[in-house]
């Protein structure tokens, strides 16, 4: 089996030392270069053909952003973004997602090497599932305008209903695009999406500029209402609860779950346990399996299922486990899973 041929930039010397180093150490990973800025980077894309790119976001004479936009443009290529945990870090990262990055790391905050070595398997894994991605460059919705509402917001009746999403790789993008389809009264909606502290806060409140529903990272004790969605916050899991009549989410740092904190998988346990058949359980794209027992748990306790199809996914990990399973009521494409949610609560 061939080789996945990596090429990464980074102005710093040291990182690029360090992720040829980590990379290497993997036998289905050949670094088969580096560049200090884009420019060099463009040159050695022509000449080298690489599967995938790691991309720093700040670098000089063009920053990251730019270079991601003209790339993905003029010859659209897997890229893993390399990103910082601050404000504006997050900002640009969210940014790059949209323009047609497949996923990101963060930059360790104190030492380079130790930090590196720590988020090594996760990279690894990372580059993996970007080569065998479906890389989309940025489409209209990137540029902030919301997409009309599928079906007329006057059908949905008040109900107990939940609507949770779980997704990952790719997952910033595909949830935008299912949220901002819904109309003002949809039922609640409970996320979760892989993703670090700091990150979740920023895309959600992203989400909640572009959305005609409200979107915020959750905080424990949240109560879960209709037009509303609750982000679970990046190293927490989120749980649905219910005390009489009332929704609520409860926030904790329990151990990881398939290697996730957020976990898919415990955000659906609960809407089982909690609602029952009153709820539909949406699963999209991402690398692994997380989640996919859990939809099959709430379709066990009488929720309504749903898959995103393979041709729309950006990585078919955590659909293609739930359909193996059987966890899945139906499997749709992205463009028609608002459709399919707001018409089963329309019948519910």
């Amino acid at each position: 089996m061939a080789k996945i041929r990596v090429l990464t930039i980074d102005d710093s010397a040291l990182m690029r030392q360090v992720l040829a180093e980590l990379l290497s150490k993997d036998p289905a990973i050949e670094v088969i270069g580096s560049a200090p800025d884009p420019y060099v980077a463009r040159e050695k894309i022509k000449a080298l053909n690489p599967d995938v790119l790691t991309l720093d976001v700040e670098m000089p004479k063009m920053d990251g952003l730019t270079f991601l936009e003209k790339l993905m443009r003029g010859r659209p290529t897997p890229v893993i973004m390399v990103s910082s945990l601050t404000e504006s870090g997050c900002q640009t990262t969210l940014r790059a997602l949209e323009l047609g990055a497949i996923d990101f790391i963060t930059k360790p905050k104190l030492d380079l090497r130790e930090g590196m070595n720590h988020i090594a398997q996760d990279l690894i894994a990372k580059i993996k599932a970007a080569a065998t991605a479906s890389v989309r460059p940025a489409t209209a919705a990137a540029s902030g305008t919301a997409r009309p509402a599928a079906l007329n917001s006057a059908m949905i009746k008040t109900t107990d209903m939940i609507i949770a999403i779980g997704s990952s790789t790719g997952g910033t993008e595909a949830v935008k695009d299912v949220l901002q389809v819904l109309p003002p009264n949809t039922p609640p909606v409970l996320i979760t999406q892989h993703m670090p502290e700091k990150f979740t806060k920023t895309w959600a409140d992203r989400m909640n500029q572009l959305c005609r529903i409200s979107v915020k990272e959750a905080e424990d004790g949240d109560s879960v209402l209709p037009g509303h969605a609750l982000v679970a916050p990046g190293n927490y899991h989120m749980t649905l609860v219910r005390n009489g009549a009332r929704y609520s989410v409860r926030i904790n740092q329990n151990e990881p779950v398939n290697r996730h904190r957020p976990s898919v998988d415990v955000m659906f346990d609960s809407v089982a346990q909690y609602a029952g058949g009153n709820a539909v359980g949406v699963i999209l794209t991402g690398m692994g399996g997380d989640g996919a027992r859990g939809l099959l748990r709430m379709k066990e306790a009488g929720a309504y299922t749903i898959a995103q199809d393979e041709a729309s996914c950006v990585v078919f990990g955590m659909p293609r486990e739930a359909i193996k399973l059987g966890a899945a009521d139906i499997v749709r494409p992205l463009d028609d899973i608002a459709s399919a949610i707001l018409t089963h609560v329309t019948r519910a």
